[in-house]
């Protein structure tokens, strides 16, 4: 039996990754309607997938715009963050079923990728009313739609953090009571 070869080529999922500078461009291409949303994903759990399948169900094709590191840092999410640089963070979520495409901005909002992109539907989590979702006016006024996806699993990346840093001190402070015995 012949035993398979793996070569140099790079995983499919990795093109979905796509330059924000032709975003006009892919974005055309996509199958309408299309669905548009943005976020850290630092640290993908259950939530994240969860909410991007269901963003997903809101059209034909799922646009995933992430931070950029710096813009993740403005954030304020707290030292260290994200954990995960850019380039594993768009890898992790473009391996995702439901991510038709992955892209990135470094500002503050991606304004300018939903401009590009032209989205018929913009979805966020539901920690944002849809009056405070950048773009959600122009989707509107284009008669698309704005969506705010109610949490399903009560998940984040910061309280998962939390939890590994709580359990990787545990055994260090075992260690401590037991070194003063």
């Amino acid at each position: 039996m012949p035993t398979a070869v793996l070569g140099p080529a790079r995983p499919a999922f990795e093109r979905k990754i796509l330059a924000p500078g032709d975003a006009a461009r892919w974005a055309s291409a996509l199958p309408r309607p299309l669905v548009f949303t943005n976020g850290v994903f630092d640290l993908l759990h259950r939530g994240h997938v969860t909410y991007l399948a269901r963003a997903r169900a809101l059209g034909a094709a799922l646009v995933v715009a992430l931070n950029g590191d710096a813009s993740a840092r403005r954030l304020g999410k707290g030292p260290g963050r994200p954990v995960n640089a850019l380039e594993d963070r768009m890898a992790l979520v473009a391996a995702l079923q439901s991510v038709d495409a992955v892209t990135w901005f470094d500002e503050d909002t991606p304004a300018q990728l939903i401009a590009a992109c032209r989205p018929e539907v913009l979805v966020k989590g539901g920690d944002w009313p849809v009056a405070r979702i950048v773009g959600a006016q122009e989707v509107l006024a284009r008669g698309g739609s704005a969506h705010s996806i109610p949490f399903e699993y009560q998940r984040s990346s910061t309280a998962l953090l939390r939890r590994v840093t709580a359990a990787a001190k545990a055994p260090a402070r075992g260690k401590a009571r037991r070194a003063k015995r």
